[in-house]
């Protein structure tokens, strides 16, 4: 009798403790790092629920969700869930993976618990697991492991990263697991998608915008939001934004695309922002002419307008210089080549996070490309700001600036801006201020050589002289050897009797279908206070009715520190 007694006591602890709802703390870390992450798993029955387990973020960045993973061991279901703050649910289900062939390594004491250890090799990573018996049922925080039996104790990746049970507690508040509603059920991929693009900050500027030439256009009188406006011809588009201000932490990235729709040259193109708040910028000659635009003369007597930063005016900033293709999409058709397919569009996409500081507030965003056609290019435009914190609050200890220079990128080309041929007879002369408290300074510089034919600019390579005060402090040589990487976007390039084609030729810094990169120069050595700054470069004579030329661009670029 007292045997029996014995064993009714035995079997009731361990239906007791298979019924109990337990809360499981795991923690995270890197063996010899600080941080330390923690995940929550709460189970009740053959039920488990997988949630973070750190506070909740204070003052989170826009598209953040919280996720919650559920495993139902008795309906062999893994789910995966993104819940949004405006309630949105998704979700994605699956059975829970059998297909790993875990090594069993023995038995060992970990944590207090009698476990078994495995192991496996994973995308060359090479992760130890060690789970118990020891609380009568089953639970993970990584769902991938479901599948093995007792609770994961510890988890060892590459003898480094480290997850492991903190603490096991028994807690009867935990009445349920799985909730009522799961909200639109997506596939793993398309899950993975939508939250990686609703934490990315969009902001389209032009979709499919017309870029030609036509002198027809009136001028406008005044810039609304959000309104496309076609100016200098019909070849810049322009738009105007109030553009929130993103935290430090934030990568900001332009998108372009482009296509003919009319035009078969490569072109020159250029994505600008103007500030609002400049007293005198190009938006008076948008609406008026170049004329009222300060200019400069160089000693042959030739006046370029707009280019050089004054203390009433500032040129345009560049967000990004690129390069139209020959003709893509629009002249497909009428070559082709052997076993390759002609590209649809070009694509560009380029970081711009250093211009942030005057990607802020209201500024117009603008876009050119050269051209006589009147069919002339399609260009969208996207800017995307990707998060690499969870937190949305600026920086208490800097503050960025910017200061445009100058830009010899004649955006008003068709409506009477010079090209920026001065180098052959003078330099570009441009004086400045560096502020006190001025830390990591540096000059952001594009650099593009024009002059199509054979000893043009285009295709000889010229040092870029950058002085200071008079003093040579850098020499830069901008080229581009890989053009002909590029041949499938250039359909309508002139094909030689070498077999080469036009759009194969190295060049001064850019290839037709591709974005030039800016260079920098670190500047953070110049004394507060006023400077000069010269850029020199030996361009070529003109030849018969042809002339070389250089679009050059500059701004400064640096951080205060504050509470100076």
């Amino acid at each position: 009798m007292k045997k029996h007694i014995l064993i009714s006591i035995g079997i009731a602890l361990l239906l007791s403790t298979a019924s109990a709802q337990y809360r499981l703390q795991y923690k995270s870390y890197s063996i010899g790092g600080s941080d330390t992450s923690r995940t929550e798993v709460l189970q009740k029955g053959k039920q488990i629920k997988i949630q973070n387990g750190d506070k909740p973020v204070e003052n989170p960045i826009p598209g953040m969700a919280q996720h919650f993973t559920y495993i139902d061991y008795s309906q062999d279901t893994v789910i995966t869930q993104l819940f949004y703050h405006d309630d949105e649910k998704y979700f994605f289900s699956s059975s829970i993976r059998k297909d790993y062939e875990f090594k069993q390594e023995g038995k060992e004491k970990v944590n207090g618990y009698n476990c078994t250890k495995y192991s496996i090799v994973l995308f060359s990573n090479k992760i130890e697991l060690w789970t118990t018996e020891d609380l009568r049922f089953q639970a993970t925080p990584i769902s991938g492991f479901a599948n093995l039996s007792g609770v994961l104790v510890k988890y060892l990746r590459n003898g480094n990263a480290v997850m492991e049970l903190a603490t096991a507690t028994k807690d009867k508040s935990i009445t349920e697991i799985l909730p009522n509603q799961f909200g639109e059920k997506k596939t793993s991929a398309e899950l993975n998608q939508l939250e990686k693009d609703k934490l990315i900050i969009t902001l389209p500027i032009f979709e499919e915008e017309q870029i030609c030439f036509n002198p027809k256009l009136p001028k406008p009188t005044q810039f609304d939001y959000d309104t496309v406006y076609h100016v200098a011809n019909g070849t810049v588009i322009l738009k105007r934004v109030d553009m929130t201000r993103l935290p430090e932490h934030y990568r900001l990235f332009a998108e372009v695309t482009e296509y003919s729709n009319g035009d078969a040259y490569d072109r020159t193109g250029s994505v600008f922002i103007i500030p609002a708040n400049v007293r005198n910028s190009m938006l008076n000659a948008f609406r008026d002419s170049i004329e009222v635009l300060p200019y400069f003369t160089d000693r042959s007597g030739e006046r370029y307008q707009g280019m050089v930063t004054t203390k009433a005016y500032q040129p345009p900033v560049e967000i990004m210089r690129f390069f139209t293709p020959f003709g893509v999409r629009q002249y497909n058709q009428y070559r082709s080549l052997p076993d390759q397919k002609w590209a649809d569009q070009v694509y560009y996409k380029q970081d711009i996070s250093d211009l942030s500081p005057l990607l802020q507030g209201d500024v117009y965003i603008g876009a050119f490309i050269g051209n006589y056609d009147a069919g002339g290019h399609k260009l969208s435009l996207t800017l995307k700001a990707y998060p690499e914190d969870d937190h949305w609050g600026y920086s208490d200890s800097t503050l960025a600036m910017l200061l445009p220079l100058f830009n010899t990128c004649n955006v008003m080309e068709m409506a009477g801006q010079n090209y920026g041929k001065l180098f052959r007879t003078d330099s570009l002369t441009v004086d400045f201020y560096v502020p006190l408290h001025c830390k990591e300074l540096k000059l952001r510089y594009i650099s593009t050589g024009h002059g199509g034919w054979d000893t043009g600019d285009e295709f000889v390579p010229k040092e870029n002289t950058i002085l200071i005060d008079g003093v040579p402090q850098y020499r830069y040589t901008p080229w581009r050897g890989d053009c002909g990487t590029y041949r499938t976007s250039n359909p309508a390039s002139g094909n030689f009797w070498n077999g080469m084609s036009s759009s194969d030729y190295s060049r001064s810094g850019w290839c037709p279908g591709t974005a030039t990169q800016p260079v920098y120069f670190d500047f953070s050595g110049l004394t507060p206070g006023k400077h000069t700054m010269t850029i020199a470069i030996p361009q070529g004579e003109p030849e018969g009715g042809s002339f070389s030329s250089w679009s050059v661009s500059g701004a400064l670029i640096g951080t205060f520190e504050l509470n100076q």
